[in-house]
């Protein structure tokens, strides 16, 4: 066997190794979909925001909705048991407008909406009316663009049932602005759904 033909073996031997080393790699990983975490974070927290159980939802807000830690979160919207009337507060952590109550009607705010539902539970004199409210549907994940106040994330559609007793049931229907922050989703706004969810989330 000549110089020049042993050349040509080694060369051939190499390239093969070469391919043999490259099929061998393991694929490149693609990032995981979030859709089903962010899914959950928005049906976790609109529950949990619901039942006012604030323990569970404060630490699924942002930092720009908790303003201040988990505990003044919670300390906010804890319900005082021996205040009659107390004040409602905002599930997205603005103050709400004081009530305006029409006797045909639920209680509704001064912008047309109602205040926060919660499950029916026994009533002490002068506590206020509260909903019936179903289970919380959390879908339609889709990417929503970064507002002046906003970061992107995800908007996701919630919706549930409402009724007021001796009124018919309704649907509540709410977008959620679910954001990534030091690696967890959170939720970082929330605006009632008239049109579609990017519509909803794109002011605020």
């Amino acid at each position: 066997m000549n110089r020049h033909t042993t050349a040509l073996i080694v060369a051939s031997g190499l390239l093969l190794t070469g391919c043999t080393q490259t099929d061998d790699q393991a694929p490149e990983q693609k990032p995981a979909d979030p859709t089903a975490a962010v899914l959950k974070v928005a049906r976790d927290y609109q529950t949990a925001a619901l039942a006012r159980d604030w323990r569970t939802a404060c630490p699924l807000r942002s930092a720009r909705m908790l303003h201040g830690s988990v505990e003044d979160c919670i300390k906010a919207n804890t319900l005082d048991d021996d205040d009659p009337s107390p004040t409602p507060t905002a599930e997205d952590g603005e103050p709400d407008p004081s009530p305006t109550v029409d006797i045909a009607e639920p209680p509704r705010y001064a912008d047309g909406s109602t205040p926060h539902p919660q499950a029916t539970r026994s009533r002490t004199p002068g506590e206020a009316e509260r909903a019936d409210t179903g289970p919380v549907v959390a879908s339609d994940a889709v990417t929503v663009p970064a507002t002046p106040k906003h970061p992107a994330g995800y908007g996701v559609l919630i919706t549930y049932t409402v009724q007021w007793p001796g009124k018919p049931a309704t649907t509540a229907r709410r977008a959620l602005r679910v954001v990534q922050e030091s690696g967890t989703w959170v939720v970082d706004q929330l605006e009632d759904v008239e049109t579609d969810v990017s519509t909803a989330l794109s002011g605020g």
